[in-house]
């Protein structure tokens, strides 16, 4: 036991005495989740559009100030005429276009309808389709506190309910698929050279000739990086609260426990590609090209999984970042329980559990 805590303790040094380490391990972190929590967002915000108002009338003025007042639409300026609207989309500044008909509210009050044209710039399909929604809600909702006192028969208003994120933001989906993103990267490419470094170093021969149980070995060289692992997910836990109002409805506790699932995963990846490569460059490589295209493209919180091609899905499960994602969603946004979790919570330890045991009989092999 004392030459294992002095292993640890060695290993720790190695850690605070490098600066580049320590940038990579708490630096790194940082910046991705407040760039990507702010940066990966499906919505749009402060569109610039244009208005060509022919009424106005009370109706198209209450229109346009619930426009002005939500966040979705910055209005650049209000046309004289529809003939320049064309000319707006052409200075390449523009995404959207309103344009309200002469005698706007005489129809709507004498006619009961009344029309209202959206043009959008569709070289950008879905920014297209999300803004002409945005704006088609807008006037809905116009119309629905119209119609508060009318009943018209046979009507059916439908009832819209968003559960567990009623304000439709980003960051709720992005930012758990950023914490595996983050935990995957680092603790992968912290490790993946910690092998490397001792054969480039030359101490692996002191290795080879110690009495030194592999196993703690391995565990020695894990231990660091897992508790500053942990501590880096604490920070990130804290921006993603602070800086993009991320909900923690679920146990912390739980969530730490998952957490501490993948980054000992990640560790024993990044042991596993220490111990099958010879330098420190080609394990970087690995660790990053390796873990972060499988983890952005396979974990779903940018692409759907459901649809990829069928083979493409039985590759994400063999990527322990989507079990993770589930995972940290199902806690932190929904407040679910072990219960809910438990299947995606036994893959991720099967697969700790399998690096782990590979990363040791590989660096046994290695000893002999």
């Amino acid at each position: 036991m004392k030459q294992f805590l002095s292993f640890v303790r060695k290993e720790f040094y190695h850690v605070f005495r490098d600066s580049k380490t320590l940038l990579m391990l708490f630096g790194l972190p940082i910046v991705q989740i407040v760039l990507f929590g702010f940066a990966l967002t499906n919505e749009i915000k402060n569109s610039k559009i244009v208005i060509c108002d022919y009424a106005k009338d009370e109706a198209t003025q209450q229109i346009i100030s619930k426009i002005e007042a939500s966040r979705n639409f910055e209005i650049q300026k209000t046309l004289i005429s529809h003939k320049q609207i064309e000319e707006a989309f052409k200075e390449g500044n523009i995404k959207l276009a309103i344009i309200f008909p002469a005698n706007f509210n005489k129809d709507l009050l004498h006619l009961n309808k009344a029309q209202v044209q959206i043009i959008a710039d569709a070289s950008d399909p879905n920014t297209a389709n999300t803004l002409t929604n945005y704006a088609t809600n807008i006037i809905m909702d116009y119309q629905q506190e119209l119609m508060k006192n009318k009943a018209m028969p046979f009507r059916i208003v439908p009832e819209l309910r968003m559960l567990y994120n009623p304000e439709l933001k980003g960051a709720t989906n992005f930012v758990p698929g950023v914490m595996a993103l983050v935990l995957m990267l680092i603790c992968v490419m912290m490790t993946a050279v910690s092998v490397v470094k001792e054969k480039e170093t030359g101490t692996m021969e002191v290795l080879l000739v110690s009495p030194f149980n592999p196993f703690l070995v391995i565990i020695s060289k894990a231990i660091p990086y897992l508790f500053l692992s942990l501590i880096n997910l604490t920070i990130i836990l804290v921006l993603s609260v602070t800086l993009l109002d991320m909900p923690i409805n679920g146990s912390i506790l739980l969530l730490f426990g998952a957490s501490t699932l993948l980054i000992i995963t990640a560790l024993s990846l990044g042991l596993l590609i220490s111990n099958v490569t010879q330098s420190q460059q080609t394990a970087m490589l690995i660790s990053m090209m390796g873990m972060m295209l499988p983890t952005m493209l396979f974990t779903g919180f940018m692409f759907p999984l459901e649809n990829m091609p069928y083979p493409l899905q039985i590759i994400a499960n063999a990527v322990p970042s989507k079990w993770y994602y589930i995972i940290v969603k199902s806690i932190m946004i929904k407040g679910l329980g072990f219960s809910a979790i438990w299947k995606e919570t036994l893959i991720l330890f099967g697969m700790t559990c399998f690096l782990l045991i590979v990363s040791i009989r590989k660096f046994k092999i290695r000893l002999v």
